[in-house]
Parts: C-alpha cells; structure tokens; sequence
C-alpha cells in the first residue's frame, strides 16, 4: 500500500469516524432547531397574551378609576342624606313639642268647657227652669245669683288656672 491509498483509507476512515460522530449531533441540532421554533412560537403566544392582559389592565385601571369617581359621588350624597335627617330629627323634635303643647292646649280647652262653659250653661239652664214665679221676683233674684254664680265660677277657674301654673294640686 502506497502512501496515497494509505492516506485515502485514513481519510476515509476519518470521514466515517467523522460521520458517525456527526450523525447524533446533527440530529440533536435539528432536534434543538425544532424546539427553538416552537419556543419561538410559544414567545409570539406570550407576547400576544401579555398585549391583551396590558389592555385588559388598561381597561380595569379606566374602570377602577370610573368606580372611585362613583364612590366619592356616593360619598357626598350619603354626606347630603345625613345632613337632611339631622334637619328631619331636629324638626321631628319640634313637632313633638308642638303636639305636646297643643295637647296641653286642648286639655286646658276641655277643662274650661267642662268645668267653666258647661256649668254656667247649666246654672242659667236652672235658673230659668222656674218660670212659675213672678218675673219681677225671677229677675230680681235670678239675675243677682246667676250674677254671683257666674262671677264665683269664674274665679273658681281663675283660681284652678293660678294653681296649675303654681302646680299646687286641686
């Protein structure tokens, strides 16, 4: 064997050694080629992913912001709401002082009609139910007692008024 045969069988035997070595490698880098594609494409996924949760984010930023403009618009209505049932309470108060004052009214009213207005009522009622008597006599006599019956009822309830307003009981 020459010195050429000699270097093509080494040559050869380089290459297949050559190929045999190169052969996974290859494989392995169009295997690592495929799988770098579909990272590639998984990126692209990601990015489109990440773009819409930025808009996404964007539009839940608008609405929060929308929310607190509500709430503080809220806010200011229930500040307005308390105000006004301040105002109610205040003339609700005062209504019940009102109705306590014109029952106090009424009362004083039915008192004066039952014990002062009714009575005079009745004792002219009596002094007329004796018609059988001489007029002059009737009008002599029943005029001065009508007169002093009326004038003692009403100092009567003069004096019931003093003692309410004294409070010494009746």
């Amino acid at each position: 064997m020459d010195n050429g045969q000699l270097l093509e069988n080494i040559e050869n035997m380089i290459d297949r050694k050559f190929k045999e070595e190169l052969t996974p490698i290859r494989e392995d880098i169009h295997v690592l080629k495929e799988d770098v594609g579909v990272l590639k494409e998984d990126v692209r996924v990601l990015k489109e992913d990440v773009s819409g949760l930025k808009e996404d984010v964007r539009v839940l930023k608008k609405d929060v912001s929308g929310l607190k403009e509500d709430v503080g618009v809220l806010k200011e209505d229930v500040s307005g709401l308390k105000e006004d049932v301040r105002v109610l309470k205040e003339d609700v108060s005062g209504l019940k002082k009102d109705v306590q004052s014109l029952t106090g009214r009424v009362n004083h009213l039915e008192l004066t009609l039952e014990n002062e207005t009714n009575r005079n009522i009745r004792l002219i009622a009596e002094g007329h139910l004796d018609l059988s008597r001489k007029f002059d006599e009737a009008l002599k006599g029943k005029e001065e007692r009508e007169l002093i019956l009326v004038r003692l009822n009403s100092l009567e309830c003069d004096v019931r008024k003093i003692k309410s307003v004294v409070t010494i009981p009746a």
